[in-house]
């Protein structure tokens, strides 16, 4: 027999209730030298002690008094510690386990400062759960962020879900806690059960740094192995750098993946992760996109919300696979010469009990005011971007995406919502900055520093802000005083010209500025016109829906509009769907339908929007000085009576000019003269009125040439045909 036990440790070991069962659980060597081995395990009837190599039989150990479930014993001679393992016996039935008591701590000191000081830059390394081998015996190291739990236990379906069995160490004062758990293997179910400061039992909680997640509704982590895969898009990230510049075409395809196809088949289920590899991608690559961009795939439990409500950060979500299937979506997108961004969600999270919300029993990952800490808009919490460790976990996850699996950017969602501290916010719910202004000052150096340190690692990356209002220098460098952002969407011209085109034809005369707008503030930012996921949910309608006028009408505006968003300076963004004229308002819970398709003016707008991609691709003058003012000139943006714009893009010295010239009345315009820059002979690239598209046909096929005739301020003119309710590019072929 052993020194007995002090009853209230006994007891709190038992009840669970003991912050550091180490230091009384695994092998102790007692006052007079002997080894002591105590174990927990309830529902056993034997325990019995052996050696590890040999199986030699060490020990009986015996039950303790008053505590059911412990037992303990005294190893034979003084010969020190032991590598032991324990047989253990329930009725007939015998087993054998490794003690997870029996190891030590996994994480280094390295780790362990680096997470106190908050500047891990790889977290995820240290923390979750990984696959691992401790002294020639394979487990899986978990580890977890809670300073201000009592107690922290892993839980899962290799320990009967009992909080009492696995609880963990803590390492000192960076409220890491972690354990070793011998024999769980790939695949595992687990979560973490925590006691509060109070001694309170909290909700079980998933890993916020679990790498897998259960199929929703269920909410457990997974045991997941991230170093399996062996990457074969070398040539990709070897030049991607050069996809990324602010001078090259960037045409992004916005993707919903559980609604962009589904296997009707198959109760209409979704396309997994590699079912999207080889349709998917080979669908945007044969448009002509040279990107496309997910929806958030991070864990989420609430479907209705698109992946916007992430719980689980460092998840890709299991609705589609597993992380080694995701990888291989992004490794064909490479593979088919398309980069691949998701939405990053660092502006907020839901209030589910198995998530960040009051993890350990204090607002740990969230502001305690709800003044600061809360989302009225979307019923959700605010990350305290003041902590360091809170913007060391956001950070080194933007950098888990790119790292683990190559991907090229991070659209990063409502950052509106996280400059200001009065967002949708009455007088009264808000609590002002330091200075007494709006600006979130926190998330404001959050941003900047997430910015800094992802173009550090990866210079080769993009990302960019869905940024809704006039914040300053959202695209420009931090050195500078800007965010850091590569790109900026461009939400203002989206609203403006949307609502352009909402209107009928013969009103658009007075609303002509909402086209010309965005040209004063067009090169104050790196700007990617969006026509996203927002512009077709909520009742306003498919783009196609919105246009006014007959079907024919109808057709015709979306492609005339298609035609002036590839023809205006900016980057360019289209959600699935717009890309063939989706009649009905998107619904997550379904497929696009892919039947029209079968209808000719549905395989016409299709035809329209891979032509514009490769016009765009193949014609530099439409990319190469974007966010330059020097790369656009108006012909005449003031011609609101008849509704046409013109306007000349240029490129890098030597590229061939564009004129874009738009209509958007259904009057077609005969003999219309527009001054040029140049004289020589302009070609009609491109005209969404072809009959190809489903237009009417009015153009100038095989271009005009430029006459000595001054018009608009240009010493030269043309005169061409203006198709109605169309946008047509012409290109300069010939010098004077």
């Amino acid at each position: 027999m052993t020194a007995p036990l002090d009853q209230r440790t006994a007891r709190n070991i038992v009840e669970g209730r003991h912050g550091d069962p180490f230091s009384v659980l695994g092998q102790h060597t007692l006052p007079d030298g002997s080894q002591c081995v105590r174990v927990f395990y309830p529902n056993v009837d034997r325990v019995e002690v052996l050696a590890r190599d040999s199986g030699m039989l060490l020990a009986v150990l015996d039950p303790v008094e008053g505590a059911p479930g412990m037992y303990d014993g005294i190893l034979p001679g003084i010969a020190g510690r032991y590598d032991y393992r324990l047989r253990l016996s329930r009725g007939n039935d015998s087993w054998e386990e490794e003690d997870a008591y029996a190891f030590g701590t996994v994480l280094g000191e390295i780790d362990e400062y680096l997470l106190g000081e908050g500047t891990h830059g790889q977290l995820w390394r240290a923390l979750g759960a990984h696959l691992t081998s401790y002294a020639g015996t394979s487990g899986v190291h978990f580890a977890v962020w809670a300073p201000n739990a009592a107690r922290v236990s892993v839980v899962g379906n290799f320990n009967e879900w009992d909080g009492r069995r696995h609880v963990m160490r803590r390492r000192g004062p960076t409220g890491i806690w972690e354990i070793f758990v011998p024999g769980v293997a790939e695949g595992a179910l687990y979560k973490f059960e925590l006691l509060d400061a109070n001694g309170m039992l909290l909700p079980l909680k998933a890993d916020p740094v679990g790498f897998g997640a259960e199929l929703p509704p269920n909410t457990a982590s997974v045991v997941r192995d991230l170093g399996q895969h062996w990457w074969m898009d070398n040539g990709w990230m070897a030049t991607r750098w050069h996809k990324h510049r602010i001078d090259q075409p960037i045409s992004i395809y916005e993707v919903h993946l559980e609604s962009w196809r589904r296997v009707p088949e198959e109760d209409g289920r979704p396309l997994t992760y590699r079912e999207h590899a080889e349709h998917l991608v080979r669908y945007a690559a044969d448009m002509g996109f040279t990107h496309i961009e997910l929806t958030p795939i991070s864990e989420y439990p609430f479907g209705g919300s698109w992946g916007y409500q992430p719980v689980g950060l460092y998840a890709p979500t299991s609705r589609f696979g597993t992380p080694e299937d995701f990888r291989a979506l992004v490794e064909a997108a490479h593979g088919a010469g398309l980069g691949l961004i998701i939405d990053w969600v660092p502006g907020h999270f839901p209030t589910d009990s198995h998530g960040l919300a009051r993890f350990d029993g204090s607002a740990l990952y969230e502001h305690s005011d709800p003044k600061e800490g809360y989302h009225p808009d979307w019923n959700t919490l605010v990350y305290n971007y003041g902590r360091t460790e809170v913007a060391n976990f956001l950070i080194a996850n933007a950098r888990y995406w790119l790292e683990e699996f190559h991907i090229d950017g991070l659209r990063v969602d409502a950052v509106a919502s996280m400059l200001y501290r009065d967002y949708s916010r009455k007088d009264g719910e808000w609590i002002p900055n330091q200075h007494g202004g709006r600006e979130n000052l926190e998330a404001i150096a959050f941003l900047r520093h997430m910015n800094e340190q992802v173009y550090a690692a990866h210079p080769d990356i993009m990302t960019l802000a869905e940024e809704s209002t006039a914040f300053p220098g959202v695209s420009a460098p931090t050195d500078t005083g800007g965010l850091g952002f590569g790109f900026k969407w461009n939400m203002g011209w989206m609203n403006d010209t949307l609502r352009y085109m909402g209107e009928d034809p013969i009103n658009r005369k007075y609303h002509h500025d909402k086209m010309t707008f965005g040209l004063h503030y067009a090169f104050s930012e790196n700007f990617v016109l969006p026509l996203s996921h927002d512009e077709v949910v909520h009742g306003k309608g498919s783009l196609l829906s919105r246009m006014p006028g007959d079907d024919w009408q109808k057709f015709a505006n979306l492609r005339a509009y298609f035609g002036f968003m590839y023809g205006h300076p900016g980057k360019k963004l289209m959600f699935m769907g717009g890309e063939f004229g989706q009649w009905e308002e998107w619904n997550h819970n379904r497929s696009l339908d892919w039947h029209l398709l079968e209808q000719e003016p549905h395989k016409g707008m299709q035809r329209l929007v891979r032509d514009l991609n490769t016009l765009y691709r193949g014609t530099p003058a439409l990319y190469q000085l974007d966010s330059k003012a020097e790369g656009f000139r108006w012909i005449d943006g003031g011609n609101a009576a008849e509704s046409i714009f013109s306007w000349v893009r240029m490129g890098d010295e030597g590229e061939a000019p564009v004129l874009v010239v738009s209509n958007f009345t259904p009057v077609t315009r005969h003999g219309y003269r527009i001054g040029v820059p140049l004289s020589g002979h302009w070609d009609e690239r491109l005209n969404t009125d072809a009959p190809l598209y489903g237009g009417s046909g009015q153009g100038n096929p095989g271009g005009v040439t430029a006459t000595a005739d001054s018009a608009h301020g240009c010493a030269y003119s043309i005169e061409i045909t203006v198709p109605p309710l169309a946008t047509v590019f012409f290109q300069l072929s010939g010098g004077e």
